[in-house]
C-alpha cells in the first residue's frame, strides 16, 4: 500500500512572498482608502468654500439689493442667478425673500416656493453653510443675508449638489486606483525578484528546514574535533569551531577578524589567504604541527575557503621516535654484521695458532663499546635519553663519526617534571644530534659532541659539531621550516626543536662550537616559567 504523500511545506522564500503581497495589498488598499476619504472631505470643504465665496459675492451686489425692493424682483433676479451657474461650478443660486419665499431657482415652476433648508442664521445676519437634502437632491449649501440700510431684506443660497462632488471625486479616486494598482504591481514585482533572490539563497527550504539545518550544524560543528574554519569572501573569519580556537590559540572575539590579523605564523597565513586549493600541507605554529587543507567556495564568485586543521603534534613526535628507533636497529644490524666479521676474525686468528693475538683483539673491541656504554648510562640515567644516546651512538660509528659526550653531563633519574615529557627531549637531542651527525660526515675531525645536563633549577642540551657552521645571515632563518643546507623545502628537524622547546617554556641559541662548527643550546626550566620574549 502507498503511503499518502504529505504535501510539502512552502518554502521560506514563498511564504515570504505571500506574506509580503498580502501586506502590500493591505497597505495600498489602506492609503487608497485614506486617500478617498481625505479626498471627499476635501473635495466637500472646497465645495463649501466655493458656495461661501458666490453666496456673500451675490449678496452684496447693489443689483441684488435694488431688485429686492423692486415689485417684481424675480423679473429682475432669475437671469442673473441662472447666468451664475455655469462657468462658476456652482449647480444653482437661489435668491429669496426673508421669509424664504424662492424669487429665483434653476426649476422655474418652483420660483415663488418656499425655500427647503435652513435659514435663520442668514435672517440674523450670519453666513450660514449645512449640507442638506433639497429640491435638486443632496448638497453643500451657503445661504448668505443681503442687506441694504443696514437690515436684511433678501437671502442668497449658493450650492452645489452631492452628486457633481461625486463626480470629480470619481475621477480622482479612477486616478488613485490606478496609481494604487501601479504601485502595486510594481511592489509585487520587486517582491518577487528579491524573493527569487532569496529562494535560490536558501535553495527552496522552509523555514523548519532551515531551523533544522542550523540546529544539525551547530551540532556538527562543535562535535568535529579537528579544526574548521570558513572565511568570506574578504578572508575574515565566518566561522570557527572549538577545535580551531584550540589549535590556532584563538579567543572569542575571532569572528569576523581578518586572517592577516591573526598573528599566525606567515606559512600558515600564506596558506589561508591562497587562491588555490591546498591539500594536506604541514605548518608549524608556537606549539602545535598541524595539517592545513583549503577549498575555495565558488559560486559564480569567490565565496569564501573552507579550512579543516588536523593537530599533528603527537604524530609528527611519535615518527621522530620511530625514525630514532629505526635507525637504532639499522645501527645494531650494522654492528651484528660487523660483530660476525669481526668473531670471524678471532675464530680465524684462534685457528692459525694465534690465540694471544685473538685474545688481545677480542677484548680490545669489547672494552671500547663497553666503555660508551658505561658512560652513557653513568651520565644519562634517564632511560629514553640513555637508549637515544646509544642508539646515535651506533649511527655514528656507522658513518665515521665520533660521539662524545662531555664530563659535565648528568641527568638523574626522576628529575625531570611533567612539564618536560621525555617524547619533547626526544625531539630535540635526536634533531641535533641527526644534523650534527650529517654536518660532521666528511669534516676533517668528524666528531659530534654532545652536552645533557639538569642543574641550577634547568635542562641544559648541547649538541656541537666539527662541520662547516651556519653563517651569521642564517642565523635567523635556520629554525624556520623548509631551511636546509641541502636545499629549500627540506628542513623540519630545527623548526621542530624550537617548537618543543617553546612547549617546555624554553629558548633555543646558536653560537660556534669548540671544533669551528655549529653549537645548538636549548635550555628548559626544571620548574614552571614565563614563554621568553
Amino acid at each position: 500500500m502507498r503511503r499518502p504523500r504529505v504535501p510539502r511545506p512552502r518554502s521560506l522564500a514563498g511564504q515570504l512572498f505571500a506574506m509580503q503581497v498580502v501586506l502590500m495589498a493591505a497597505v495600498v488598499a489602506g492609503c487608497a482608502l485614506f486617500a478617498y476619504v481625505t479626498d471627499r472631505a476635501q473635495a466637500e470643504e472646497t465645495a463649501r468654500r466655493q458656495t461661501t465665496a458666490t453666496a456673500t459675492a451675490v449678496a452684496r451686489s447693489p443689483a441684488v439689493a435694488g431688485a429686492a425692493r423692486s415689485a417684481d424682483p424675480t423679473a429682475a433676479l432669475q437671469p442673473y442667478a441662472a447666468s451664475l451657474t455655469g462657468g462658476t461650478g456652482v449647480t444653482f443660486v437661489t435668491i429669496m425673500a426673508p421669509d424664504g419665499t424662492r424669487w429665483t431657482h434653476p426649476e422655474p415652476d418652483r420660483i415663488g416656493g418656499k425655500y427647503l433648508g435652513h435659514i435663520e442664521e442668514a435672517r440674523r445676519g450670519e453666513t450660514y453653510s449645512e449640507t442638506y437634502r433639497g429640491t435638486l437632491g443632496r448638497s453643500v449649501r451657503t445661504v448668505a443675508p443681503v442687506y441694504d440700510g443696514g437690515r436684511v431684506v433678501a437671502l442668497v443660497s449658493a450650492g452645489i449638489t452631492v452628486d457633481r462632488i461625486s463626480e470629480q471625486l470619481s475621477k480622482q479616486v479612477t486616478a488613485l486606483l490606478g496609481m494604487a494598482g501601479a504601485a502595486l504591481a510594481l511592489g509585487g514585482l520587486g517582491t518577487y525578484v528579491v524573493n527569487a533572490r532569496l529562494r535560490r539563497h536558501t535553495h527552496g527550504m522552509n523555514a523548519a528546514e532551515l531551523s533544522r539545518m542550523h540546529d544539525y550544524h551547530e551540532a556538527a560543528l562543535h562535535a568535529v574535533r579537528e579544526g574548521l574554519v570558513m572565511l568570506d569572501g574578504r578572508r575574515r573569519i565566518a566561522l570557527i569551531n572549538d577545535g580551531a580556537r584550540e589549535l590556532l590559540d584563538l579567543g572569542p572575539g575571532a569572528v569576523g577578524a581578518p586572517v592577516a590579523e591573526l598573528g599566525l605564523p606567515p606559512s600558515l597565513t600564506g596558506a589561508l589567504l591562497a587562491a588555490e586549493p591546498r591539500v594536506d600541507e604541514l605548518h608549524l605554529t608556537a606549539d602545535r604541527v598541524l595539517v592545513v587543507s583549503t577549498r575555495p567556495v565558488v559560486g559564480g564568485e569567490r565565496r569564501g575557503t573552507v579550512v579543516t586543521l588536523r593537530d599533528h603534534t603527537e604524530l609528527q613526535a611519535l615518527s621522530g621516535e620511530l625514525d630514532s628507533e629505526r635507525g637504532f636497529t639499522q645501527a645494531l644490524r650494522s654492528q651484528a654484521h660487523e660483530a660476525a666479521n669481526r668473531l670471524h676474525t678471532v675464530v680465524s686468528l684462534i685457528e692459525l695458532g694465534r690465540a694471544e693475538e685473538a685474545v688481545e683483539f677480542a677484548t680490545a673491541e669489547l672494552e671500547l663499546a663497553q666503555a660508551l656504554t658505561d658512560r652513557v648510562v653513568d651520565a644519562v640515567a634517564e632511560p629514553v635519553l640513555a637508549a637515544l644516546l646509544l642508539g646515535k651512538a651506533a649511527q655514528a660509528n656507522e658513518r665515521g663519526v665520533e660521539l662524545v659526550l662531555t664530563e659535565d653531563s648528568r641527568i638523574d633519574d626522576g628529575v625531570l617534571p611533567p612539564s618536560l615529557p621525555s617524547r619533547d627531549l626526544v625531539t630535540i637531542l635526536g634533531n641535533l644530534i641527526d644534523n650534527a651527525l650529517e654536518a660532521a660526515q666528511g669534516s676533517p675531525l668528524a666528531r659530534v659532541t654532545v652536552t645533557a645536563r639538569a642543574d641550577a633549577g634547568e635542562v641544559l642540551l648541547r649538541v656541537a659539531d666539527s662541520g662547516p657552521g651556519i653563517s651569521a645571515d642564517d642565523h635567523d632563518a635556520v629554525f624556520e621550516r623548509g631551511w636546509s643546507t641541502r636545499g629549500p623545502g627540506r628542513g623540519l628537524g630545527l623548526a621542530l626543536v624550537r617548537q618543543a622547546a617553546h612547549r617546555g617554556r624554553g629558548a633555543v641559541e646558536l653560537g660556534l662550537g669548540p671544533d669551528a662548527g655549529a653549537e645548538f643550546t636549548v635550555r628548559l626550566p626544571l620548574r614552571s616559567a614565563e614563554v621568553p620574549s
